[in-house]
């Protein structure tokens, strides 16, 4: 009868801490965690700039990386891997001619920001994000996040930038 009882006290024990245990590998429901963001960080465009950055090919456009205070501090200390709490911003737009700029000037030579094309993020949650670098990514189209589809490539590319998945230099 001791070994009954012990039995399913046992039994008992191991159901409820593989119970406690699932969830805590991701959400509440036992749900994986996602490894893209899904909303856009409050306040980005109060944040400082990194860099500015010009894309050719397909892309064609032209971008200002910003930063919230944690990175911040971390590019202008040279601290790497970023810490917990980064969060870069890419604010990409179409380029166009300004006609205005090229009166003055006598030639065809200066561009303006166009049409944004998208912005994207990279929020560092080592914990959260674990399955990436401790990356989290995100692309915005008129305030809408891309599907999860198009996001599959953020982390195999990001994944070859030698300094913690980041290409971003800081210009200071």
């Amino acid at each position: 009868m001791k070994r009954i009882a012990f039995a399913l006290v046992a039994v008992a024990a191991v159901a409820g801490v593989a119970a406690y245990i699932g969830p805590a590998y991701g959400q509440a429901n036992g749900e994986a965690a996602p490894i893209f963001v899904k909303k856009i960080p409050p306040g980005y465009r109060d944040w400082r700039l990194i860099s500015v950055a010009h894309e050719e090919g397909n892309l064609n456009s032209i971008g200002a990386v910003l930063g919230n205070d944690v990175a911040i501090k971390a590019y202008r200390e040279g601290k790497l891997p970023f810490p917990d709490g980064t969060i870069i911003a890419a604010l990409h737009y179409s380029h166009v001619a300004s006609d205005e700029n090229n009166k003055v000037f006598g030639q065809s030579q200066s561009f303006v920001a166009g049409p944004q094309t998208n912005i994207q993020f990279m929020v560092k949650d080592s914990k959260k994000y674990a399955a990436t670098g401790g990356w989290g990514f995100a692309t915005f189209k008129d305030g809408k996040p891309a599907d999860d589809a198009s996001m599959k490539s953020c982390f195999p590319c990001h994944n070859q930038a030698a300094r913690d998945l980041v290409f971003t230099r800081y210009a200071p």
